[in-house]
């Protein structure tokens, strides 16, 4: 995928440490800016999409927004396991709730439509990112997936409820119960992504889409945004609930043997939380 900083027409606006916004005629395009561990994020890497969303959305110039990742490996892959095993956790957010739901709803509620420019992997909370998004393009080599379970993890709102709606139930049970990658050909024949196009090619479709939009009224579009999130505006509901059961859950050994095994490269050993182990469910 093209940096966006090389195209002579992008400007960079804002940089937050590990998101950097930038603007290409209307089109702001927000980027994690943490390719060293495939923009995984920290609760700071949250944050910051928050407030730039939050920035971006409220000038008059924007008529689009692109989210994507720096570089070509990952568009983001989920929660940065080894700072939550390095801290215990991902914390609150400047919010004070739990700040990656606060991020999908900031997403959805944006009046201009968001489109993610998916490079390379879109891995639990960074699949869920994109999957709140209004449109999804691609590159030929992307991977998705909600590996959670394997991770001592789990969403149970969009990521869950919203992907079910979107690919269909089975399918969705299939990705978050077998932990299955999905390709990108598999992607867009589910419904998951709009387009797949080669990697050099994922910004600038992202962009072209953005410049589409630009062109058409803001009201109308803000309006049918609404009118489409509607439908299933009560999974937000769903969130808040799942998150505040996650951050219980992140404290428990059984949460702590997932992620520390996945920073310890070593199958993780879930069998002493089974029905009828110590601690384990009833």
């Amino acid at each position: 995928m093209e940096p966006v900083e090389e195209r002579p027409d992008a400007v960079l606006t804002q940089d937050l440490g590990e998101v950097r916004v930038l603007r290409t005629d209307q089109v702001a395009v927000i980027e994690i800016n943490r390719p060293h561990r495939l923009n995984a994020f920290t609760r700071d890497t949250v944050d910051q999409l928050i407030t730039a969303f939050r920035e971006v959305r409220q000038r008059p110039e924007t008529g689009a927004i692109v989210l994507t990742g720096a570089g070509r490996k990952a568009f983001c892959a989920g929660g940065d396991q080894k700072h939550r095993a390095e801290v215990g956790g991902y914390g609150a957010g400047l919010s004070g709730g739990p700040a990656t739901e606060e991020l999908f709803r900031v997403i959805r509620e944006c009046p201009q439509p968001v489109i993610a420019a998916v490079n390379g992997h879109a891995m639990g909370g960074g699949h869920v990112m994109h999957l709140v998004c209004d449109l999804s393009v691609a590159s030929a080599d992307a991977t998705f997936a909600q590996p959670g379970p394997r991770v001592g993890s789990f969403d149970a709102g969009y990521g869950s409820a919203l992907l079910a709606r979107v690919v269909g139930e089975k399918r969705a049970r299939q990705m978050l119960l077998l932990g299955e990658h999905v390709d990108a050909a598999t992607a867009l024949g589910w419904g998951l992504v709009n387009a797949v196009v080669e990697p050099d090619r994922v910004l600038a479709t992202a962009l072209e889409w953005g410049r589409r939009c630009c062109a058409f009224s803001p009201t109308a579009l803000a309006m049918l945004k609404h009118s489409l999130n509607a439908d299933t505006e009560h999974i937000a509901g769903l969130g808040r609930v799942c998150y505040n059961a996650l951050s219980l859950f992140g404290d428990t050994e059984e949460a702590r043997e997932g992620y520390t095994a996945f920073t310890d490269k070593r199958q993780a050993d879930f069998s002493p939380f089974r029905a009828g182990g110590p601690g384990g469910a009833p």
